[in-house]
């Protein structure tokens, strides 16, 4: 499983959000969105987050704290198709 695509690891990413709940207002930190990844795939984990939100897929929330993210559902063509892509590799 060291051969993930880029698709694919957007797609555990939008995976476990949707399974969070993190839809438009209920937010999580862009930092723990590559944890659940082996090691050596989360430096591209973080890169794939910031595809996403250039995508326009996930929104983006500046907070004190640092920054948050949610899923932008109008997205949910492209939502399905990135989670798809992950779930087909097991």
């Amino acid at each position: 499983m060291e051969n993930w695509s880029d698709e694919e690891i957007k797609g555990k990413i939008l995976h476990k959000l949707t399974r969070l709940g993190k839809f438009k207002h209920s937010h999580t930190s862009i930092d723990n969105l590559p944890k659940g990844f082996p090691p050596e795939i989360r430096k591209r984990a973080k890169d794939m987050s910031k595809e996403l939100k250039k995508e326009g897929i996930l929104f983006s929330k500046p907070t004190p704290y640092g920054e948050e993210v949610s899923i932008d559902p109008t997205n949910r063509e492209k939502i399905i198709y990135y989670i798809n892509k992950f779930l087909e590799m097991s």
